[in-house]
């Protein structure tokens, strides 16, 4: 009778796998891109996989849905889905499992919403495809809730424009509930939150955190923000060149790390404490963390050590950018009666950047931070308001007349792949920016450019579809410096970059502004990057700025209620303040 109670008692695990290894033919000399993986997932249960790009991470997930790609060979020592044997899946029974049985979230939903079908389709499509409801009328009523539960604001609006309407945090919201839409006993979310502000991405913690406390779902979490995985996780895994090389409860193995590799990753993570140093020198003192350990035998909490960054120039009084007063209004369509109405994305909006300063500016999705940023680039022109650039006119100019000063402000996007030409080679790229120079002079040019940045004359004649995302961003940053420019605007430069990468590029862009005094407007929703990069402050709600100030200031004194949201919102021991 005992035995027969312990065995009703204990769920079934929605995945049980000892030994898995992936095999892509000849690819990587042969060796596996994941080896010899063990994974245990129950009901009611968030696992976490972390690990730089490259660890074998996303590979092991796509597994549980068999779609680890095109020649992927795999074998196991166990694959059970459910219960069931997986190995012996057929392909009839692998598209039943996908969406019904498991949800897929993707990192770039952009790439992931078909653009040629509104929201409403994309979500429907999986609850109608799951069979779960035929009448028109109760897909609907399932879509605006799905959207809503994923803190997608009003949802019957949402739901009829398509995915290019939509700023990136709402597309991830939309992709996420097209993944819950049909009640999966498990989810896989792959980076999830890599693109939203710290509000929204709370929202999308809770919905999966829900999702997993109160009805029992198993969440496969893959992330490289390891705030979120401590958040939200129960186990985690750390991974590295495919194997699993650290395991055990979250809070252990972040705040008690035994594995190398682990504590480099904790230590390059910014905040405030991390300011004026360089991030990929960050160590761990191992005679703290490996000494007699507390009173239960553990070892200590781990001990960073960081190197200094070279000393920041004294922010001179000369101003660079003086944004005085721009607006911005839309014409929008209603949702369910029709018609427009009047958006307004930016509402007198003020401030300026001076040589040497770096301005953070902050807010959640939708705020007016990507409007404001177009309007500073002269990419949009403001309703009302002006932008001078170097004490001239800006925005309230055309663009031929720009061009003598279009090379003094340059820009580091987030996605620097999508803003380079594919038919470039890198020389090509970091050439666009370089004038009144013979062949000669250009190329010896690039090369020390490229030198700068920690990459050698090997890459000239690279094409970026070939390098990494580390790389390819230490391409865009080389080509902004080719112009010599006295204001760089970086948008979300590094939220799409491993840990460890992000680090040596936020070190080379405090190297580099703090040698060259490049004023900085540094957009990102990640608020201990903020934090760690940024002399002060600007909060944006609603279009317009609600709180501004030093950084140190604003972060630990925060006066305006929404401020104070933003940095409660910022999950686990890793909060900016």
């Amino acid at each position: 009778m005992s035995k027969a109670a312990i065995s009703i008692s204990i769920p079934q695990p929605l995945v049980d796998i000892e030994g898995l290894t992936v095999h892509f033919g000849h690819a990587d000399g042969g060796r596996p891109v994941v080896e010899d993986v063990s994974l245990i997932i129950h009901p009611g249960e968030c696992v976490a996989l972390v690990g730089e790009s490259g660890s074998g991470k996303s590979v092991t997930a796509r597994t549980l849905l068999n779609l680890a790609g095109n020649g992927a060979r795999i074998t196991a020592r166990r694959f059970r889905l459910a219960g069931e044997d997986a190995m012996r899946f057929d392909a009839a029974r692998w598209r039943r499992v996908r969406g019904r049985e498991i949800g897929l979230v993707m990192q770039d939903a952009l790439v992931s919403l078909d653009p040629l079908r509104s929201i409403a389709q994309e979500v429907g499509e999986v609850v109608t495809n799951a069979g779960l409801l035929r009448g028109r009328r109760e897909i609907e009523e399932r879509v605006i809730d799905t959207l809503a539960r994923v803190g997608i604001p009003d949802p019957e609006i949402r739901s009829r424009q398509y995915a290019h309407e939509l700023s990136g945090g709402l597309r991830q919201r939309a992709l996420i509930a097209a993944a819950i839409a049909a009640g999966p006993r498990l989810v896989i979310a792959d980076e999830p939150t890599t693109a939203l502000d710290a509000t929204v991405q709370k929202q999308v913690i809770d919905v999966l955190s829900r999702r997993v406390r109160d009805e029992g779902v198993g969440l496969l979490l893959i992330s490289h923000d390891l705030a979120v995985v401590a958040e939200i996780a129960d186990r985690v895994h750390v991974m590295r060149a495919g194997k699993v090389v650290e395991s055990g409860p979250t809070a252990e193995v972040l705040s008690r790390p035994r594995h190398v590799y682990t504590r480099q990753l904790i230590a390059a993570v910014p905040s405030a404490t991390s300011r004026g140093t360089r991030l990929s020198s960050a160590r761990v003192d191992f005679e703290a963390a490996s000494g007699s350990g507390d009173e239960d035998g553990q070892p200590q909490p781990i001990r960073i050590i960081r190197d200094p960054l070279p000393p920041r120039p004294v922010v001179s009084g000369e101003v660079v950018l003086d944004v005085a007063s721009i607006g911005k209004r839309y014409r929008r369509r209603k949702g369910v009666g029709g018609g427009r109405e009047t958006f307004v994305a930016l509402d007198d909006v003020s401030f300026t950047v001076s040589t040497g300063e770096v301005v953070g500016l902050v807010g959640e999705s939708g705020s007016g931070k990507s409007t404001c940023a177009k309007i500073i680039l002269g990419l949009l022109k403001p309703d009302t308001g002006t932008v001078r650039l170097l004490g001239k006119p800006w925005s309230d100019i055309r663009e031929s007349e720009r061009r003598a000063l279009r090379s003094k402000l340059q820009y580091i996007p987030q996605d620097p792949l999508s803003s380079f030409d594919p038919r470039y080679r890198v020389s090509d790229i970091v050439a666009e920016n370089v004038w009144g120079l013979s062949r000669k002079q250009t190329l010896e040019h690039i090369v020390w450019l490229l030198d700068q940045v920690g990459l050698d004359s090997g890459f000239l004649d690279r094409y970026p579809r070939t390098m990494s995302g580390g790389q390819r961003q230490r391409v865009a940053i080389a080509r902004a410096l080719a112009a010599e420019p006295a204001l760089i605007v970086c948008d979300e430069p590094v939220s799409a970059l491993d840990i460890s990468i992000q680090a040596q590029v936020i070190d080379l862009i405090g190297e580099l502004q703090s040698r060259l005094r490049t004023a900085l407007l540094f957009i990102s929703h990640d608020l201990g990057l903020i934090h760690h990069v940024a002399d002060s402050v600007l909060v944006m709600k609603d279009g317009r700025i609600v709180e501004r100030g030093p950084v140190d200031d604003v972060f630990f004194h925060a006066a305006h209620d929404y401020t104070r949201t933003l940095l409660a919102a910022v999950p686990g021991p890793f909060a900016a303040s």
